[in-house]
């Protein structure tokens, strides 16, 4: 009788180890789909991902709608380029708001209170042409560098002028860090990093939304984001998109 009781209670505790074990790894795997659906929002709630949309780029949340990801190196490009046109879009904006919002605090330099339409024919020191023969000849250099590191990442990492300049070994397309990351922060830990490109990919995204709409206002109203900002705030009953060309058939 001894011998069975100690049998039995040998039996019982290996099937409670096994229980346990087995929710153990329940638990884990539970964790893990957590985990996955956490990393891997959607756009959409509810939406199903396209599966070449595996979460690895900044603010990929599965909106493809045309496929125009499906080729993996037309991703890539895609990725690059809207990468581009987000940083411009910022850049674009600060240019828009800032030379505005400082002519209305009383700052004074030439072009002072020209719009940011009109800025690009406005008679400076030299002619508007001179100063876009100058960007063109730049952008091409930088734009021809950079498709040449998209071809094959780090073969341009050496500056062919000034020698002593070379980037990191280890950097990716778009993120080159070295002299172009002033404020070291490429070399944080990768869940910083991560959390940096998203929030950079978010702000571009807005941006560039915004910069349409900094066009819209002009074609509608003739002003610029900010004069139409204190239009709204000064009667938003009757300064809106309402009372413009935007809404033809309420204004005809």
């Amino acid at each position: 009788m001894q011998a069975s009781a100690s049998s039995m209670t040998k039996v019982n505790a290996g099937a409670l180890r096994k229980g346990a074990s087995t929710t153990t790894t329940l638990i884990q795997r539970r964790r893990v789909v957590a985990k996955a659906g956490k990393t891997l929002p959607s756009w959409y709630p509810g939406a199903a991902k396209p599966k070449y949309l595996d979460g690895s780029l900044p603010g990929d949340y599965g909106f493809d709608p045309l496929q125009l990801g499906t080729e993996p190196e037309q991703l890539k490009w895609f990725a690059q380029a809207e990468l581009l046109h987000a940083r411009f879009a910022m850049l674009g904006c600060l240019g828009v708001l800032a030379p505005e919002a400082a002519a209305k605090l009383g700052v004074q330099w030439p072009g002072a209170g020209v719009n940011f339409v009109d800025a690009a024919t406005f008679q400076y020191d030299y002619d508007s042409k001179v100063y876009f023969v100058i960007q063109l000849f730049l952008m091409h250099w930088v734009e021809i560098r950079r498709y040449q590191d998209m071809q094959k990442e780090g073969s341009v990492n050496q500056d062919p002028i000034f020698q002593k300049y070379e980037l990191p070994s280890d950097n990716k397309s778009g993120y080159p860090g070295g002299i172009f990351d002033l404020f070291g922060w490429s070399t944080r830990s990768s869940q910083d990093l991560e959390e940096l490109k998203l929030k950079e990919i978010k702000n571009g995204r807005l941006a560039m939304f915004s910069f349409v709409g900094f066009w819209l206002q002009y074609l509608c109203t003739g002003k610029g984001p900010i004069d139409c900002w204190i239009d709204h705030l000064a009667n938003p009953f009757v300064n809106n998109i309402l009372n413009t060309d935007a809404v033809p058939f309420i204004n005809p």
